[in-house]
């Protein structure tokens, strides 16, 4: 018999972790995603940052298709083709010195506090632990990862937490200055913070954080977990300021829709691990690098970073025209494809009202309407967008 796929054998099945749409959907084609009926929906939300290219990429579908007739796995036990061209490109992009593969966003972000805390530990300072993030953060959802996310929402209940965490107030350069010091091992930093309502940092922050450092002697951890890739107009959301992480995580788009997280290291942490200090079964798949490899190739071949951008900066001006029209509207934050428009009322509302509209947005931080449109986003596709939520504003009661 068929398994039904809808919210009752839903809640029958699954532990209560995702509220789901009540929307089951069949296959993807371009940055639409259809349900069993065929109905298209206009993907703006790209499985959370991930479908960099949307759906149904041949790149991709011909990469992935071509490692798994060769080989799926056969873990870390052995030199993988896929995995040493992927670092390559990776390298050669970032100017760093080494790369780790793992499986996902939270998980990079793991092995980089282990990487900080040994780097620490090797420079004789056994008191320097502590690692930092910033306030209305988010790393993950592992402990660690976990640790450094500053909102009670994810925080209740599972303490206690990893000791010799915390948070420095977001741009807040005194409580920067007044938090961080010799006992510190490594601060991390969302660029522009996704999860948290798509928040830029501060050149002045940067600024004062390098100073800090040169005086300190920490690291800098880029999280580039959903900025990254290209969304915003350059591979990295760390490249638009005057700044030069010694760590970067990266993952969502990586892979091509497959499970691929990157920790990417300078010349100062490129000796730190050695063999078993860390690992992982699954991390640096050959099927998924081989995709992420096809996903990086084809962002430099088509310019979807310049697209990225220019796409991103058309919405904007179009929100705006929104925001004239519609009060509800109270600020529009727009970095590339990171896209997030604050409303006056919790932003599920509007994901609901989309959704009748056959358009997928996303809700983040509460009152914020998040858009994370695949980089392929035709301006007649994000016209789409714009025309659904006038409507929805516009009838809103």
């Amino acid at each position: 018999m068929a398994c039904k796929v809808n919210k009752e054998t839903e809640q029958q099945l699954f532990f209560h972790n995702y509220a789901r749409l009540p929307l089951a959907i069949t296959h993807g084609k371009g940055v639409y995603l259809y349900s069993a009926d065929g109905t298209p929906y206009l993907d703006m939300i790209s499985g959370i940052g991930v479908n960099a290219l949307g759906y149904g990429d041949s790149r991709i579908v011909g990469a992935i298709s071509q490692q798994a007739a060769k080989v799926i796995h056969a873990s870390n036990l052995f030199m993988l083709e896929p995995q040493f061209r992927l670092a390559e490109k990776l390298l050669e992009i970032s100017g760093l010195s080494k790369v780790f593969f793992a499986n996902s966003g939270t998980e990079a972000v793991e092995a980089a506090i282990k990487l900080s805390r040994k780097w620490a530990s090797l420079s004789g300072q056994n008191d320097k632990k502590e690692i930092l993030s910033l306030s209305n953060c988010f790393h993950g959802r592992t402990y660690g990862a976990m640790s450094l996310t500053a909102k009670a929402q994810y925080l209740d209940g599972f303490e206690p937490l990893l000791p010799a965490t915390g948070n420095v107030n977001f741009n807040d350069i005194d409580d920067l200055a007044a938090k961080v010091g010799d006992k510190t091992a490594a601060v991390f930093v969302e660029f522009i913070q996704g999860e948290g309502g798509i928040h830029v940092v501060s050149s002045d922050f940067i600024e004062a954080l390098k100073t800090l450092q040169e005086k300190h002697g920490f690291l800098i951890v880029a999280d580039e977990i959903q900025a990254g890739c290209g969304r915003t107009g350059k591979f990295f959301s760390y490249m638009h300021f005057d700044v030069n992480p010694d760590l970067i995580c990266l993952a969502k788009p990586l892979g091509g829709g497959l499970p691929l997280s990157a920790v990417i290291g300078n010349e100062k942490v490129r000796d730190v691990f050695t063999a078993g200090n860390h690992g992982t079964t699954f991390g640096g798949n050959p099927v998924a690098c081989a995709a992420g490899l096809a996903l990086v190739n084809a962002i430099y071949e088509d310019n979807l970073m310049e697209q990225a951008a220019e796409t991103g900066e058309w919405i904007k001006h179009a929100l705006e025209k929104l925001a004239a029209k519609h009060s509800q509207i109270q600020e529009i934050r727009q970095y590339g494809l990171m896209i997030g428009i604050t409303v006056n009322r919790e932003a599920s509302y509007y994901v609901q009202e989309a959704l009748k509209r056959k358009v997928l947005v996303n809700a983040t931080s509460r009152n914020v309407v998040r858009l994370l449109p695949p980089f392929t986003t035709s301006r007649e596709e994000a016209q789409q967008c714009i025309d659904c939520l006038d409507e929805v504003f516009s009838e809103e009661t």
